[in-house]
């Protein structure tokens, strides 16, 4: 997908070709596919769309909240934050002597670079022995997919019969017991089959004479030259970067407990050697994030004092592996505020210890501090007589302060994103639009960006400078407020305003779209939103549309935006919206 680049603000938060994926009962669900967004600082950005698109997935791995089940697969999310990048590592006893080691360790492994060529040929000539003796990767894939699924329906079948009273319906029992014990005996069947394949390729392989002596002659000659080539002595130039890897090194470990610590020098140490034996570029600043990144993120050298190395890094949140790494992120610098507020706060803990709590864990202060910052919050999101409503607990107060309180402990560590997930869909009209122009003017006081997660199209209205519909996991359409509302170009955002109760007519059935969205579970082919949309053509059903450009700050992912497509009129319930939305949401 095609980035702005054309918005002025700074790029606080980077999304690029993200992929998400849950591990659901044995089988790979993408919830998130190949989205790329940027969000701008001090903006306000509403992501919409139907239940199950994805929205609260795509937020969720912006702050590290993503279920145990889920992983993110593919894809950088890049934040900038200067003060978050900037490292320092105070140069002990202990650093100094680890710095020369790991120097000293990454000049012997660089004597391996001299024989990088002849290494991969050694690698090829092996590789291709063990292919000769194995399955090939599609004879190997397509029979994991058999077994898979059908391990899959016995598992689904197993869980039905579970549910069968076994007063009443002994005989459904009984058949899926048998069917059962069939489904065992096929999957023993599969598995033996597969076995069997693999030792007889095996066994052709090995009955191959003529073809292993050459092989094993080939092989001893470039082991031979390997020898030779890793025998010569490393330059100064390969001298002078290995000084500066060490001190990489040390940046981007100095933060763990030393226990961590030196578990993560070996990891780093042992993808260095690895790279340097492959032949990769490591004076290249791309080539050295990568292998850096599969351990730990680097953090790149600056330069140093007497006392102090001084280094910065590329902070991406798709790459954080630590949970002490997330601390510094979530809630200091990305925030988060749910649905229900009830769900967010603890029932036996007071208001004011639940807010002082966070500002205690996450800045330097005293607890007398802390309860001024605390009370002072409390009556910039609107709590009366906060001094008095300090003590009590969440159930004595409505469900609108509730929510004006989870506000307040997002914002007591003023972070930079604050992330509202349906904040307000719990309560009456009347609070939602305090609680809406409260985030507004509060935005304006903290300077945080807001990314909303809404299915009210009216609150979108009222708080998004931008907006973006998000539908089977990507998104679809994009643009400012006006743009999206007025100017909309995607079948799927046609059918959404469509759906506003606000824009039907008397005496006329409320419009609602029509079908399912697509199994996420399955690899969708073209447009995932074709099966539902009346306008779909036949290259919608074949080939997935790219984003389309419409102006400089709207986009469109459909191939009606295609010059070779028909020329379609969006349906009428939504021409001239502008006066009817302006009078239905009072913007």
């Amino acid at each position: 997908m095609d980035k702005m680049t054309q918005n002025p603000n700074h790029v606080l938060l980077s999304v690029h070709d993200l992929e998400v994926k849950f591990r659901v009962r044995g089988r790979i669900l993408t919830a998130i596919r190949n989205i790329s967004l940027d969000i701008f600082e001090n903006e306000s950005i509403a992501i919409v769309g139907e239940s199950g698109s994805g929205k609260s997935v795509f937020t969720k791995t912006f702050a590290g909240m993503l279920d145990s089940n889920g992983f993110i697969d593919r894809g950088s999310i890049v934040f900038d934050d200067p003060e978050l990048a900037d490292t320092k590592v105070s140069l002990t006893a202990g650093i100094r002597s680890s710095l020369e080691k790991c120097r000293k360790k990454l000049d012997e492994y660089s004597l391996l670079e001299a024989g990088a060529s002849t290494w991969r040929e050694l690698r090829n000539l092996e590789e291709a022995r063990e292919k000769k003796a194995a399955l090939s990767d599609e004879e190997i894939e397509q029979m994991d997919s058999e077994l898979s699924e059908l391990v899959f329906q016995r598992t689904e079948l197993f869980n039905q019969r579970q549910t069968y009273d076994p007063k009443n319906e002994k005989e459904q029992i009984r058949q899926a017991g048998a069917k059962l014990k069939e489904m065992d005996a096929r999957i023993r069947k599969m598995q033996d089959q597969k076995k069997e394949r693999i030792a007889e390729r095996k066994r052709e392989a090995a009955a191959d004479h003529a073809w292993q002596a050459e092989t094993r002659e080939k092989i001893q000659a470039l082991q031979r030259r390997y020898r030779e080539e890793t025998a010569r002595p490393i330059s100064k130039e390969q001298q002078e970067r290995n000084v500066i890897l060490a001190k990489e090194i040390e940046l981007s470990t100095g933060r763990y407990s030393p226990a961590k610590r030196s578990r993560t020098v070996r990891a780093l140490l042992a993808a260095l050697k690895k790279a340097m034996q492959e032949g990769k570029n490591l004076e290249d600043e791309g080539t050295r994030n990568e292998v850096f990144e599969p351990v730990t993120f680097r953090v790149r050298y600056l330069d140093e004092t007497e006392e102090w190395l001084h280094g910065t890094c590329v902070l991406d949140l798709a790459k954080i592996r630590d949970p002490k790494d997330w601390t510094k992120v979530r809630g200091t610098r990305i925030a988060t505020v749910f649905q229900d507020p009830m769900t967010s706060l603890n029932p036996i803990i007071t208001i004011g210890k639940q807010i002082t709590s966070i500002i205690l864990k996450h800045q330097n202060c005293s607890e007398v501090e802390a309860r001024r910052r605390a009370l002072e919050l409390m009556k910039k999101v609107g709590i009366p007589n906060a001094e008095n409503r300090f003590d009590d607990y969440p159930f004595q107060y409505s469900g609108g302060m509730r929510q004006r309180i989870v506000i307040a402990i997002a914002l007591s560590c003023q972070p930079k994103i604050l992330i509202c997930d349906e904040p307000t869909t719990a309560l009456d009209v009347t609070i939602q639009a305090q609680i809406l122009k409260l985030l507004k003017d509060l935005q304006r006081e903290f300077q945080y960006t807001i990314v909303f997660i809404t299915h009210d199209l009216g609150v979108v209205a009222n708080i998004a400078d931008r907006v973006a519909v998000m539908y089977a996991g990507q998104i679809v359409e994009y643009g400012g407020v006006e743009e999206v509302f007025y100017d909309p170009r995607h079948p799927y955002t046609w059918a959404l305003l469509s759906s506003l109760p606000q824009l039907a007519k008397k005496d006329t059935v409320l419009y609602s779209i029509a079908g399912t969205p697509p199994s996420l579970y399955n690899k969708i082919v073209g447009d995932p939103f074709a099966p539902r949309n009346p306008y779909c053509m036949k290259i919608d059903t074949l080939k997935e549309p790219p984003m389309f450009q419409v102006s400089e700050t709207h986009f469109a992912k459909t191939w009606l935006e295609d010059p070779r497509s028909p020329k379609v009129q969006k349906p009428e319930i939504i021409e001239n919206i502008h006066e009817k939305l302006i009078e239905a949401f009072n913007i």
